[in-house]
């Protein structure tokens, strides 16, 4: 049996031509239901006292940059070391969830990190230097709780769509840095089409080199791009607080979803 209906989890600010497309009427063509941006989140009771946030109580609003993979991107060891060195040589605050690196072909498709301690891959000294400026955990960190804190100004992600929402909806300025498969897509949506992003360049060796790294770290903290992609990001942010709001048109969707969902009951 065909498909009544489609829901995605979007809205028309972020992705106006693809939706007007899919809006478009059609005999045999299922109804297409925009009901974002929809984020998991936390209560703060379930985060409370946890050292990265306590940590970003103590910084300017704004001066942080937050790093992460996602739950399974990991990097070559040689990678994980000019990322170190580039955070570093920005001299840009950062909070970063490091994983350990993956030599193995393919490696970002798989969550492989195996059980040997992630902060032993750094540089030597790595820790020492930035201590005051960065914040580094191992494995696993509160995202929504990191991003919708007011000292963030920065998401350095992999471009997969949930984290791509949570930032939009939080309004953190992006770099982006995909992995593989729709995250390549994404990133350049976010640079080119909706242009909320800075994107670093890849070396002829296939790495981003650490002198590339600061100098998107900085752009995006404290550069011209980095300004207008904070406005252009936070009218994205004002447009989907719109659309989930009570009259908001996602709002409206979820609810003839659910209405035709009951009838069919």
């Amino acid at each position: 049996m065909m498909a009544e209906g489609i829901v995605v989890n979007t809205f028309k600010e972020l992705e106006s031509d693809a939706l007007k497309a899919l809006l478009e009427e059609q005999p045999g063509k299922p109804k297409v239901y925009p009901v974002g941006p929809l984020i998991q989140t936390s209560s703060c009771s379930d985060v409370d006292g946890l050292d990265c946030l306590r940590w970003l109580d103590g910084h300017p609003c704004g001066s942080v940059l937050f790093i992460s993979f996602g739950s399974g991107g990991t990097l070559s060891t040689n990678q994980l070391n000019e990322l170190a060195m580039g955070l570093e040589l920005s001299e840009q605050k950062f909070l970063w969830v490091v994983r350990s690196p993956n030599d193995q072909p393919n490696a970002p498709f798989f969550d492989s990190h195996g059980h040997k301690d992630p902060l032993g891959f750094l540089p030597k000294g790595f820790l020492e230097r930035t201590q005051g400026k960065g914040f580094v955990i191992p494995s696993w960190a509160p995202q929504a709780q990191i991003l919708s804190h007011n000292s963030t100004g920065g998401f350095l992600t992999h471009c997969g769509w949930n984290s791509i929402l949570e930032t939009i909806v939080h309004g953190v300025p992006i770099i982006a840095w995909p992995l593989y498969a729709e995250q390549k897509m994404n990133a350049l949506y976010l640079t080119e089409g909706v242009k909320v992003a800075l994107r670093p360049a890849i070396g002829e060796n296939g790495i981003v080199g650490h002198m590339e790294i600061a100098r998107v770290v900085r752009g995006l903290l404290e550069g011209e791009e980095g300004k207008a992609i904070r406005s252009r990001i936070q009218d994205l942010k004002d447009a989907a607080a719109t659309v989930l709001g009570e009259d908001g048109s996602s709002t409206k969707t979820l609810e003839q979803v659910a209405s035709k969902l009951k009838n069919k009951i």
